[in-house]
């Protein structure tokens, strides 16, 4: 089944490429998922536009993600959150949330996609989040959690 990505799928490709994928994959968990779109000519035209929006969004090259890395990695984040006695957070927190604190804290904007939550955040405390920024460069969040008064 050939198909055209809009969203970045690990080890797959990124927005506007071309792939050829097996049938049940395209069609249980690719399509209904939002990630891709079936390939026809006419949406070959739709592409262009999301390369472009890519572009937008996309770290230009290596030296541009090292800065981002070096602001990053000098970056201080706290993000503030409910908690209940010992520490458990009510619900988690999500990468959406983790991009504010970054933006609030004075970092740079990110993407939400290119943070690597391995596992949910559920408890108060320290972490390191990496940023995959560039394909060569990872930079690290050091975000800390601390309950709401």
């Amino acid at each position: 089944m050939k198909i055209i990505l809009t969203q970045e799928v690990s080890n797959l490709g990124e927005p506007g490429d071309i792939v050829e994928v097996k049938n049940g994959y395209g069609r249980n968990y690719l399509l209904p998922q939002g990630f891709a779109i079936t390939w026809s000519r006419g949406a070959e035209k739709q592409v262009s536009q999301i390369k472009r929006a890519r572009s937008i969004r996309e770290i230009r090259n290596i030296d541009q993600a090292q800065e981002v890395k070096a602001q990053l990695d000098t970056l201080k984040v706290t993000l503030t959150e409910r908690a209940g006695d010992g520490g458990r957070l009510f619900g988690s927190v999500t990468p959406a949330e983790v991009v504010s604190a970054v933006q609030a804290a004075g970092g740079p904007a990110l993407d939400r996609r290119r943070l690597q939550v391995t596992s949910p955040i559920k408890t108060v405390g320290s972490y390191q989040i990496p940023v995959r920024l560039h394909p060569e460069v990872v930079a690290t969040v050091n975000l800390d959690v601390v309950a709401s008064k």
